[in-house]
């Protein structure tokens, strides 16, 4: 009996310090989230915690804040156009490379997620490096390139992961039918992978709206985009609006996660 007791004894205290670790893991991940959600609603003039009293004034001066609104604008076509370009070229290499187990492969899919590997500021500084050399002036173009070449990893890893899951054998059966490339593509390949599609289109959205280094380097003055905005005005004002617009944020980030949890099965998508 104490022979089996020890194993249930270690189990548990093995669990109990792994539950304790993951708690606190996770508080000091959200802690800092729901501070600045809990002070966004402040009816105070300044970023204080607790707030001394609670309000939706600030929340309701975002409707006449113009230039947090055209970067908004700004971030939003942003992540429209990466996530169309990224989605195209992350499909595109994903049916390349997961049919394929020669090293170019497995070259291609290292370059490919080679972006990721880098620093952010690191990459951000080496793009402006790039295109000054080239001469090639700041645009909203040379914005979209920076964040297309550090979004499209993401829809390449979940299309990938998706593309796992396909059984050669339907490829194979669609072949010996007489269906094309194409019309295999569009019956067979795609309803399977669409799921890991849609859930990197939505990392990639995610990923561009909030891209700070890349946006740093590459934006002009005509192209503010909202994260950009945002710091700007902690650095010089502190201004309260700052939090309710990361309470508008979180708001649409948490619901965006939820539609596409159901719609797509997000977390399953990214194991």
């Amino acid at each position: 009996m104490p022979d089996m007791q020890r194993p249930t004894l270690g189990s548990a205290s093995f669990g109990l310090v792994m539950g304790t670790l993951a708690g606190a893991a996770l508080l000091l991940l959200a802690a800092p989230t729901l501070v600045v959600l809990v002070t966004s609603f402040t009816d105070g003039y300044s970023l204080k915690f607790p707030p001394p009293s609670y309000s939706l004034r600030w929340y309701a001066s975002l409707i006449d804040a113009w230039q947090l609104q055209d970067a908004a604008l700004v971030s939003l076509k942003l992540g429209a156009v990466v996530t169309a370009v990224s989605v195209v070229l992350g499909t595109a290499a994903a049916l390349a490379i997961g049919r394929s187990r020669r090293a170019w492969a497995r070259g291609l899919d290292a370059l490919f997620m080679s972006p990721l590997v880098l620093p952010a500021l690191a990459f951000g500084l080496a793009s402006l490096v790039f295109f000054s050399t080239a001469g090639v002036e700041l645009s909203f173009l040379t914005l979209a390139v920076g964040h297309i070449v550090v979004s499209v990893p993401y829809v390449l890893r979940t299309t990938l992961a998706s593309l796992a899951q396909l059984d050669p054998a339907l490829l194979e059966s669609s072949e010996s039918l007489g269906a094309g490339r194409l019309y295999t593509f569009r019956r067979v390949t795609l309803p399977t992978i669409r799921n890991g599609i849609g859930a990197g289109a939505f990392i990639a959205f995610m990923s561009s709206f909030d891209n700070i280094p890349v946006s740093l380097f590459m934006a002009d003055a005509r192209n503010e985009v909202l994260p950009i905005r945002m710091w700007q005005i902690l650095e010089n004002s502190l201004d309260v609006r700052a939090a309710a617009v990361s309470g508008v944020l979180i708001a649409v980030t948490v619901l965006a996660m939820v539609v596409m949890e159901r719609v797509a099965g997000l977390s399953r998508q990214l194991r």
